[in-house]
């Protein structure tokens, strides 16, 4: 970075005396802001699985049909965002909405960094607007939740006891094409003693499918793990913090007027439509920054308007 620093300086100086170098300066400039923005989240990404591979749960809250085309818009944000990075991206769990929408969605999202810079965006998302599915035209407010795990590496051991696995295998289902292959081979995994439920259809093998399933039910168990070591922590130091993903953090409003607004933050987009054709990085950047400051709120907004 010095030394685009440095070159930049001397197109600058050759740019006073008269010679023509804007372009080359507009090129050197934007690649140095680009490197130093890398630069400045990967600093602040310094957590044991930040570098990790994510795995991203979507699920609606309560409202049916509302809510279950509000989690779909959140998946293409997401999609759309990873595919802005270069980042690889996998649905392998998609559960269509009966009427629109989804009623869950699981992908994979694979990359450097990609967990510590899904993680800003765990929690609950808000979005009002006047619904396309009532004939009233009223004004919805629907709610989605999203969650994020780490893709952990194989080296990290997470104790799975077969004894405690139920492992049913159903037929796949969903929009086909972009979404799932459709197959008879879909595996759904549940652990007995925490009740979590994974699923995947997206391979044609049941055997990868299976282990796939695997891998997430591994992240989920070894999540489990970390937040009772958390809890254990705090309660020794006699301190309660409140370390569940329930709480509102963005808003996404689209009538009566247009807003994203992080309750975190308080950063706010008037340009809903590119917020949710995947320009995140704004939101993910900032949330960062106020992490890494202590500033960061706690969320909530739940009766703003």
């Amino acid at each position: 970075m010095k030394q685009r620093a440095d070159d930049l300086a001397v197109l600058v100086d050759w740019a006073g005396q008269g010679e023509s170098v804007e372009d080359d300066l507009k090129v050197a400039l934007d690649g140095l802001s680009n490197e130093i923005d890398a630069a400045e989240i990967k600093k602040m990404l310094s957590g044991e699985h930040d570098r990790c591979n994510a795995i991203v749960t979507i699920h609606p809250g309560a409202g049916g049909t509302e809510s279950q085309d509000w989690a779909e818009m959140l998946l293409r944000a997401y999609l759309r965002w990873a595919e802005r990075r270069g980042l690889t991206r996998d649905i392998i769990d998609y559960q269509p909405g009966d009427e629109a929408g989804i009623k869950a969605a699981t992908v994979t999202v694979k990359g450097d960094y990609a967990y510590g810079l899904l993680l800003a965006e765990v929690g609950v998302h808000r979005l009002v607007r006047i619904s396309p599915f009532d004939q009233a035209a009223r004004r919805h407010t629907s709610f989605a939740s999203v969650f994020v795990w780490p893709e952990l590496p194989e080296n990290v051991e997470v104790e799975v006891d077969g004894k405690d696995l139920r492992i049913d295998t159903y037929r796949s289902s969903g929009a086909g094409g972009q979404h799932v292959n459709v197959t008879d081979s879909a595996v759904r995994i549940t652990h007995l003693p925490t009740g979590i439920v994974v699923s995947c259809q997206n391979e044609r093998s049941q055997h990868r499918n299976r282990a796939s399933a695997m891998s997430v039910l591994r992240a989920r168990l070894y999540d489990v793990k970390i937040k009772a070591q958390q809890e254990k922590m705090e309660k020794i130091g006699g301190e309660k913090k409140d370390i569940a993903f329930g709480s509102q953090i963005r808003s996404y409003v689209l009538h009566p007027y247009r807003l994203v607004k992080d309750h975190r933050t308080k950063m706010n987009v008037g340009n809903v439509d590119r917020v949710l054709d995947g320009d995140l990085d704004g939101f993910i950047k900032t949330y960062l920054m106020q992490k890494a400051a202590g500033t960061l709120g706690d969320g909530g907004g739940a009766n703003e308007t």
